[in-house]
């Protein structure tokens, strides 16, 4: 890619491909709009549809944001699960099939549906408890740090929330609790476990689908749409949009906190990062008791969020192991 004046020219397709300094400003400027906030997806699906019954609950993040959540009983179990969301999904996952979420993520492979009830029908058949939420900005829950998205660095308060409404519940007080955090929510995990550690001494184990740190995505999607070398001129426009920068959203470091038992698994070829990203992360988490596991034959970050429904044993596994 080279400069030329007030254009750029892009080699795409293998043809040459001139931006205007406007077209690339333009470009940065809608891409920042769905990075740091973006569209809410529904509350699709319900618990009942696959004959579960469950309770509607509100809590609050540690900073007082009111999330919206559902307890999901398993008779006679005195174990549960904390289950969260990827970013721009709920705790039902995202209609992708539909627009605006089709139009967003259709251009990388992701244009299916992901329902993640499924994911709580399987622990719930399990002998877990499931308790499940959305993460401020997202799904039913409450707007918070004026309806930005920040990787983790405010959302942790939301983590922590859930753990302390799980604490304090007369019916689960006294539970073993295991955490359940996909993406944005294992990001968020990361980000709390580096700022809480102590909320975190009697967690028994951590499983997490995707854990991706923001630089990563941001320059694959701005690749994508031909412009990424410009990611510091992304990293401008969102430190003056949100007050967070991408230097502030470091998942690989966050993991350098971790204590518990954790399992990560990752579509390896997934076309919006790279493999080193959740190898780093894996790397750093400083316990012996963790493994990491590659989901190949696929591109599509959405059939890592389907990978536990397709294969759910070694996820169970770790669970049954760490909460026994």
């Amino acid at each position: 890619m080279a400069s030329k004046g007030n254009v750029v020219v892009v080699d795409a397709a293998k043809e040459k491909v001139v931006l205007s300094k406007e077209q690339i400003d333009k470009l940065l400027h809608q891409f920042l709009d769905g990075f740091e906030s973006p569209p809410r997806a529904p509350v699709f699906h319900s618990p009942s549809e696959h004959g579960l019954e469950y309770e509607d609950v509100t809590f609050l993040a540690t900073d007082g944001t009111p999330l919206d959540a559902w307890f999901i009983p398993a008779n006679g179990s005195n174990k549960v699960v904390i289950a969260n969301h990827p970013l721009g999904f709920s705790r039902t996952g995202m209609p992708t099939q539909f627009d605006p979420y089709h139009a967003a993520w259709a251009a990388t492979g992701n244009d299916f549906e992901v329902d993640l009830v499924p994911d709580y029908k399987i622990l719930h058949d399990a002998g877990y408890n499931v308790f499940t939420y959305d993460l401020r900005n997202h799904g039913l829950s409450s707007a918070g740090d004026g309806g930005v998205v920040n990787h983790g660095v405010t959302e942790k308060s939301d983590v922590v929330g859930s753990l302390h409404y799980i604490r304090t519940r007369p019916d689960t007080k006294d539970m073993i609790i295991g955490l359940f955090s996909r993406c944005f929510g294992g990001v968020s995990t990361l980000a709390a476990m580096a700022a809480f550690p102590k909320e975190f001494d009697d967690v028994r184990c951590l499983v997490t689908c995707q854990p991706i740190s923001p630089s990563y995505i941001a320059k694959r999607r701005l690749g994508v749409l031909g412009i990424s070398d410009h990611l510091d001129d992304f990293n401008q426009l969102l430190r003056l949009r949100t007050s967070v920068g991408l230097e502030r959203r470091v998942p690989q470091e966050w993991a350098k906190s971790v204590r518990i038992p954790t399992f990560l698994y990752q579509v390896h070829d997934d076309i919006l990062t790279e493999p080193e990203d959740v190898q780093a992360m894996y790397d750093n988490i400083p316990v012996a008791e963790k493994k990491l596991q590659w989901i190949e034959g696929t591109k599509a970050r959405w059939d890592g969020y389907r990978e536990f429904q397709r294969r759910p044993t070694p996820m169970l596994e770790w669970f049954n192991k760490y909460m026994a």
